[in-house]
Order: structure tokens, then sequence, then C-alpha cells
């Protein structure tokens, strides 16, 4: 087994990549980065400094063959090496209907996702999605599911594509790269370092320290724990020192509470603002038959649902909001949303979508 990579600082990294420049895997060095828990702001700063410097890595190459895909498909068809989840082959077969881009369109399309072009920003997600599954599949087996290390790398693929700058002259794989591992390392990071945290606590500690992060980079200084609290809207002050307390301590929820009931403190840790991770998996599933069965509807009773049910932005947004967007009101809103719903519901709209009806 190769040594762990291990650096003690930023500076102690350039360094070490300038002195062995072309020897080191970037798989290795994005986990070290990772230890050295870098905020967003941070990595792209070094990702800027690398090209600068025109730094390589050992492990650079092609990762979006088709071949990929096609292998992982036969592979869960023989029920060999992933998970047998369902849903993970019907996407990957998916996966096959987005052509791969020339140089040449993916430069063009960058420069229109640049200038706020939402259909080129989704064209260049989907025609790299192949890349996020080869890159995971590296990674199986370190404590996350096949499914979300998929997941988390399509995180990391999004966040490239709005931070990319096709003006630089790089490839756009090779900027995607760093983004996808550092998602998918950092996933795993949390995951051993949370081993002992009750599922439903582990997202919250999560979201708690993106809210941290987002505000550290935007108030150049460390948070309080009330305007953490004011970002996230669902915590309280308290609660949020509460659950920055258990980050640091993990081991400190499986302690008994010293009752003859043979409780643990994590037994009176409760969440009601988390989803169950079983709904969470569904949620992400009707997430992707809706983008598919949208296409039936006309542009504004789309654009509706993608806004009542956070497929625009991550957020779900009320009546209300929906309603002064397209400036009609709630009961408007709620009467083209049911119509636009009974619309999916038609065979000839949903197929895939009739399970969650």
């Amino acid at each position: 087994m190769a040594k762990k990579i291990t650096y003690h600082s930023l500076e102690e990294a350039k360094q070490a990549l300038l002195k062995e420049n072309g020897k080191i895997k970037q798989s290795d060095f994005m986990e070290a980065m990772n230890d050295l828990e870098l905020d967003d702001s941070q990595i792209e700063e070094l990702m800027n400094w690398c090209t600068d410097h025109k730094i390589t890595f050992s492990d650079e190459e092609a990762e979006t063959e088709q071949n990929d895909i096609e292998q992982l498909e036969k592979d869960f068809s023989d029920g060999r090496s992933y998970s047998s989840n369902n849903s993970v082959k019907v996407y990957l077969h998916q996966l096959g209907e987005y052509p791969l881009l020339s140089p040449e369109e993916e430069q063009e399309i960058a420069k229109r996702v640049k200038e706020g072009d939402p259909e080129a920003k989704q064209t260049l997600i989907n025609s790299n999605l192949r890349l996020v599954v080869s890159i995971a599949k590296k990674y199986n087996g370190r404590g996350l599911s096949f499914q979300d290390l998929i997941q988390e790398g399509n995180f990391g693929l999004m966040r490239a594509v709005d931070k990319f700058d096709y003006t630089k002259g790089y490839k756009f794989s090779t900027y995607a790269t760093w983004w996808i591992r550092q998602a998918i390392t950092r996933a795993i990071g949390d995951q051993s370092r949370t081993i002992r945290i009750p599922i439903h606590m582990v997202e919250t500690i999560g979201r708690v320290k993106k809210a941290e992060r987002d505000l550290m980079q935007n108030l150049g200084r460390e948070p309080t724990y009330e305007e953490i609290a004011a970002k996230m809207q669902t915590l309280t002050p308290e609660k949020v020192a509460e659950i920055k307390q258990i980050a640091q301590s993990p081991e400190s929820l499986e302690k008994p509470t010293g009752k003859d009931d043979g409780s643990f403190v994590a037994d009176f840790v409760e969440d009601k603002s988390t989803v169950r991770p079983d709904e969470y998996s569904d949620q992400l599933q009707l997430k992707t038959e809706i983008k598919e069965a949208l296409k039936h509807l006309s542009d504004r009773d789309a654009q509706i649902l993608r806004l009542r049910y956070g497929l625009e932005d991550g957020k779900t947004h009320t009546l209300e909001e929906v309603g002064k967007q397209f400036g009609i009101t709630r009961e408007r809103v709620r009467q083209i949303e049911a119509k636009a719903l009974r619309q999916l519901r038609n065979p000839r709209n949903c197929k895939n979508l009739k399970d969650f009806m």
C-alpha cells in the first residue's frame, strides 16, 4: 500500500508539487488537502496556482470513455463489484444518452455558461457525468455506497461548472476532476470522522459546516452561532452550539446516560428538520424522473414545478414566492401546480414517475 501523503500547510503542499511535478497522484493529493480542511476559495486558489505553474499529476487521464460505463453496466448485470441498487443501473444506462463534447463545442458552451445560459450549464453538466462515474468507481469500498459517491461527485461537477473560466485555456475535464475528487474525498473523510454519529446528525452537521463555510467566506471571519442559525433558519443558536460540540467529539453520542434503561446520549438527540436517508434517496430519484417528465409541459408550468420542488436551485419555494416571481396569486400557483401534476400522471408522460405518485 502506498504511503499516505501528509502536508502541514498549504505552502508545504505547493513546494512539494513544484519539486515532484508529474510524480504525485492527484487523488492522493486531494485527500491530503482535505486533511488540511481547506475551504472552497482556498481550493480554487490552489487549482489556479497549479494551472499557472503547469503542475501535472501522475494519474491524469481521459476518464470519460464510454467503455467505462459499459463495463459498469455489465458488472451490475452480473452482480459484481458494485451495489445492486436498481436506480444506479438505470442511471448508468441513461448516461449514454448524453453526447460527449468536442473541444470546440466545450469552449462555446463554457462561454455561454459564463454569460448565464442555464441550458448551456445543464449541457456541460450532462456531458461530463461519465467523468464523475469514472472517478467515483475508484473510491468504491471506502465507506460510502457507489450511489453516494456518484452523488457527491455530481455536486463537485456542478461546482466546477459554476467556477470554470474557459479563458484560462485548460480543458474543462481537467478542472472538473479537481472538484469531483475534492467533493468525494471530503465526503469520505467526513464519513470516517463521524462514523459513530447517527445518520440524522451526520447530515445536520454537514449542513452546519456548509453554512459556516459560506458565512466565513462572505464575512471574512468566523461566524457566530447566531449568524449560522439565522442563515440555516431551522436551528436555534443553542442547537448550533450543541451540534458543533457533537461534531468535535463524535464518541460523546455513544456515552451511556447513566440511567438503568441502557440508553445513550444519541437516543435523546433529535433532528426533526432532517429527511430520513431512505426518503432522501427517493427524493433524488424523483427529481431525476420529474426533470425528464417536465419536457411534456409548457415552459411556465415546468418552471413553476421546478421552483416548488427545488429543482431550480436546490431550495423548495413557497406558493407565495413563486407567485411573486410570476406576478400571480398563491391560489393561481396552486392551481397550475395541480394541473401540471395531473399532466405528469398521464401514462404517456410519466412512465417511471408512477411509483412516486
